[in-house]
């Protein structure tokens, strides 16, 4: 068998007894041959440690990084780089989730400071300790509204909310029974009037929101709460974390549940991922709300010792008692956004927002005085806008730009690009940027 597998013949041939086989041959019996592979793997000869190294090397240059001026979700922060070495301590760093509270008092320190900021930043009473990502923390506000409800079947949704989150909002919804209705987006902003309409059909167990929106707006939610209140809704905000350091917050707004994702808390892009989602409610919803709660206290010596306060999960409960399915939570971006917080403070992360906003405010108004394009939607916009040009493509603009080593954005339609800009990008950046449409634009003529 193979050198780096630990188990013996003996070992192999009582786990095949047990499975009722007497060989492996006999195991993947029900394999079809036409889809078995007997070839040799196409790998090379066992190298050294330092040619492994030169190879990786190698093979990382071929990579072209961007500067980046793409977001609709994902933003390119800066984290400090003790980040990286404080997360690698042994306290801290776990495979798996802390069962055994006696064994698990780092894991389970961090987790309870990670409640603590995202309550703190969201204005709510209660967090969780953490969700896979921001589609997916959306989606089980979604569950947990529908549960509150008990009999309303619907859930309202804005237009101007990801299209990636409805999407796994509406993949949860379909199995569960749940119709999602969608809310009209007018001028780039929810449209009141179409929510008023459509909560005064009834029926109704939740609203969805996102602030900033989709298209980077700071939408106006006054009202919002108290009409889906009247009609025994919970409203739920979907906000990007980062955001939070300067805009009004979820509870703010009156928002029974806020959710979202929290990768512009220092998270590296990593093509897209892995990401954290948060998940704070009220305090009426706790027993609602899935995964766990983790608490502090007091041991029998007196010390501060932290627990498992609440886990109503599938492993406690019967499965279809239990407020979600979602049966684990390594946390490690949890505790990369905790440290993150920690090392920034409040201040450092407002900073970081503010410089943001400037930038692309400084951003849109160098994109739209070339006269190419304009502000597509004549809305407050925080770090996030789009712009429409009159005579140049989204993809050739996207195209031209990646040649020069810049992701210009996210294209929303065939003229359409989205673009996000955070402390890191210099006005040299987005200067260049600018040059490359305008000398786009002077070839074409």
């Amino acid at each position: 068998m193979f050198k780096f597998f630990p188990h013996t013949d003996e070992d192999l041939q009582a786990m095949l007894g047990k499975a009722g086989v007497k060989s492996l041959d006999d195991l993947y019996a029900d394999v079809p041959e036409s889809i078995r592979f007997r070839k040799d793997y196409d790998l090379p000869e066992a190298q050294s440690e330092i040619e492994l190294r030169r190879l990786f090397e190698s093979m990382a240059e071929l990579n072209a990084p961007l500067t980046c001026f793409a977001g609709a979700g994902i933003y390119d922060h800066y984290a400090p780089s003790v980040v990286q070495n404080i997360i690698e301590r042994s306290e801290f760093l776990t495979s798996y989730t802390p069962y055994q509270a006696e064994i698990s008092q780092g894991t389970l320190h961090y987790i309870f400071e990670f409640q603590s900021m995202m309550a703190e930043l969201t204005g709510m009473d209660i967090s969780n300790a953490s969700m896979y990502d921001g589609a997916t923390a959306t989606a089980e506000a979604v569950m947990m509204a529908f549960a509150n409800a008990k009999k309303a079947t619907k859930v309202l949704v804005s237009e101007t909310v990801d299209p990636k989150t409805v999407r796994v909002v509406e993949t949860y919804a379909k199995f569960h029974g749940i119709d999602i209705v969608k809310i009209a987006q007018k001028d780039g902003v929810t449209d009141r009037n179409d929510l008023l309409a459509k909560l005064n059909e009834g029926d109704v167990a939740g609203v969805v929101v996102q602030a900033p929106n989709y298209f980077g707006i700071v939408e106006d939610f006054t009202g919002f709460a108290d009409a889906a209140h009247e009609q025994k809704a919970l409203f739920i905000i979907n906000s990007i974390a980062a955001d939070l350091a300067i805009l009004k917050s979820p509870a703010e707004w009156g928002a029974d549940i806020a959710v979202g994702d929290g990768q512009s808390l220092g998270i590296p892009m990593s093509f897209g991922g892995p990401s954290v989602g948060y998940m704070c409610c009220t305090e009426k919803l706790i027993r609602k709300i899935p995964g766990r709660i983790v608490g502090m206290t007091k041991d029998n010596r007196g010390q501060r010792a932290f627990v498992l306060t609440l886990q109503a999960r599938e492993q406690h409960i019967r499965r279809q008692k239990a407020t979600s399915n979602i049966c684990s939570n390594q946390s490690l971006m949890a505790l990369y956004v905790t440290i993150y917080l920690s090392l920034m403070g409040k201040q450092g992360l407002r900073e970081a927002a503010e410089q943001s906003y400037a930038g692309a405010h400084y951003l849109c108004d160098e994109l739209t005085a070339t006269g190419l394009c304009h502000l597509t939607y004549n809305q407050p916009f925080f770090n996030e806008f789009c712009v429409t040009f009159d005579s140049l493509r989204a993809d050739d603009i996207l195209s031209e730009c990646a040649e020069y080593g810049i992701a210009a954005g996210v294209k929303i339609n065939e003229n359409t690009l989205m673009l996000a800009v955070t402390e890191q990008r210099t006005r040299e950046e987005m200067d260049d940027l600018v040059s490359i449409i305008k000398q786009m634009k002077e070839d074409k003529a």
